[in-house]
């Protein structure tokens, strides 16, 4: 045997070491949560969806209040009521407009009623959100409120204007109601911080609802919006959708503005991996809103170009390969995979290829290595504003006096950072070079008329804290961020404990269609979002 064969043979058994060393840890962390949440009470139930007008997808919506069969008016404070009710329970909220929506609201409705009044044919075609309310997470500018990214430095930072996918929100007729919570600086996939708390799963109030938009995530769940934007450098919209039953959609790299966005991107890897898209319980909603925030690329998606499924090939992974240190990919969502290719060769005759992507087990080492800045721009400059940086060592000695205005994860993040690698080493380079040769590998499989089918994640929403213990399983959405292409999060019903399963379909660049018609065909075959709860 080779010196070489000896050495993988070494690095296998030592990775499968780790592996069941970690697999005990992630058990007995499990059990711990779960009596800690015993000792806590019963999770708490939100209010039921009484209102009905809050169970239209934002289209239907759209057209109603056009048509004058609803009032914008009406729509929106049906939107309110729900926020009110929800929002003591789940924390999802962190500032409102209430009150300016509703003048906005009104002064629709005034248009509808005036001589001057645009035609329904009109307005769906300049205007097709005219009267529907939305929110966006926190780290997005909405003018004149707060943004904060969840750090307690910014709790007065107002932003003095509409970051650019707001501005064509507004311009398509779009009215912002409330921005949502999102983890600190947007870089955990558990949204709690030291400024406005920690938000809850609707389904399970003693689970997470993922991050970074998990707030958005969680208030597109509970029926508080009809409709929201996130955005994404690692998961951070598909996997709050994932956890929380909707559908979210991360844009091709480049097709949708970053402007406005809190933390920006440092550099030009960052930014490639940094994307802004929807967020909504239907999948109806996913095309128009991304023919919105595309703007001046959309003509790259030919999002009106029809999709015929049964003419596009389609490729699975259910699983990373045996990444290290990540979780196994539950039965369950195995079995969700494994029926989504059942549905597909029987309703569409398509047989669905099995692929071996060995690049996939490095997913986190190739995330990392895009992520990493020059100089001193690293996570101590971040937690500081930008204004120089944190010393780590006092922020761990306050933090276990409770005197720290971080969390621990992100004091966390900013130690391992300093010791994963260097930009411009041999190691970073290697990385970034495999970087390049997997998105190669991806663009030639999937070409303009492939899909893939993979894990958002590889287990249902964890409950509070446990994240802590399996802090790389974000890997199975970095990775598609790294490739820069196209991911839609779908949702596929709930799990035997009540959780949102789901999985995330992935194209070619550019052909963000495809994913979008994947999704409203799954949503057909498999129901789509669950409301948590519903008295008619």
């Amino acid at each position: 045997m080779s010196t070489q064969h000896k050495d993988q043979r070494k690095m296998q058994s030592k990775g499968q070491v780790l592996n069941a060393i970690h697999r005990l840890v992630e058990f007995i962390a499990r059990k711990i949560c779960m009596f800690t949440a015993f000792l806590k009470g019963p999770a708490e139930s939100q209010p039921p969806i009484k209102d009905l007008t809050l169970l239209h997808n934002a289209t239907t919506l759209a057209l109603k209040i056009r048509n004058k069969q609803l009032t914008s008016e009406e729509v929106v404070q049906s939107y309110i009521d729900r926020i009110r009710e929800i929002q003591p329970i789940l924390n999802c909220v962190v500032e409102d407009r209430f009150e300016d929506a509703l003048k906005e609201a009104k002064m629709c409705d005034e248009l509808l009623k005036s001589e001057d009044a645009p035609s329904p044919q009109v307005l769906a075609k300049e205007k097709p959100f005219f009267g529907v309310p939305f929110t966006t997470k926190d780290c997005i500018g909405v003018a004149k409120m707060k943004q904060t990214a969840g750090l307690i430095v910014r709790k007065n930072t107002v932003s003095e204007r509409d970051a650019e996918v707001i501005r064509l929100m507004r311009a398509a007729g779009a009215i912002p109601l409330a921005t949502t919570n999102v983890s600190e600086l947007a870089m955990w996939w558990e949204t709690s911080n030291c400024l406005y708390g920690t938000t809850k799963n609707p389904y399970n109030t003693r689970h997470i609802v993922g991050g970074s938009s998990g707030g958005e995530g969680c208030i597109q769940a509970a029926a508080g919006s009809p409709l929201g934007i996130g955005s994404d450098i690692g998961g951070s919209i598909r996997i709050p959708s994932y956890f929380n039953g909707i559908f979210g959609h991360k844009p091709s790299t480049g097709v949708v503005s970053n402007d406005g966005q809190y933390p920006s991107a440092q550099n030009e890897d960052q930014d490639r991996l940094l994307s802004i898209g929807p967020m909504c319980r239907y999948a109806q909603d996913l095309l128009p809103t991304l023919k919105i925030l595309a703007h001046k690329n959309v003509d790259l998606l030919r999002l009106d170009q029809k999709v015929d499924i049964s003419k596009l090939k389609f490729y699975y992974m259910e699983d990373d390969g045996g990444q290290f240190l990540t979780s196994a990919v539950e039965p369950e969502i195995r079995e969700a995979m494994r029926k989504i290719v059942r549905y597909l060769e029987k309703a569409h005759k398509i047989k669905a290829t099995k692929l071996n992507i060995r690049k996939m087990k490095k997913s986190i080492a190739l995330w990392m290595a895009n992520m990493i800045c020059k100089g001193e721009k690293d996570f101590r400059y971040e937690l500081s504003n930008r204004v120089g940086h944190v010393n780590l060592w006092w922020e761990f000695l306050k933090w276990t006096f409770f005197l720290s205005n971080h969390t621990l994860i992100s004091l966390l993040t900013a130690i391992f950072e300093k010791f994963v690698m260097k930009h411009g080493s041999d190691k970073h380079t290697k990385f970034i070079q495999e970087s390049k040769d997997l998105c190669r590998e991806f663009q030639d499989i999937l070409g303009e008329d492939g899909v893939f089918l993979y894990p958002t994640h590889p287990t249902a929403a964890p409950m509070h804290h446990e994240p802590l213990i399996k802090p790389f399983n974000f890997s199975y959405t970095g990775i598609i961020n790294v490739l820069g292409l196209p991911a839609t999060a779908c949702p596929l019903g709930l799990n035997k404990q009540g959780l949102p399963i789901g999985i995330q379909v992935v194209s070619g660049l550019h052909q963000d269609r495809l994913t979008i018609a994947v999704a409203e065909e799954l949503e057909r075959g498999f129901g789509g979002w669950v409301p948590p709860v519903i008295i008619a």
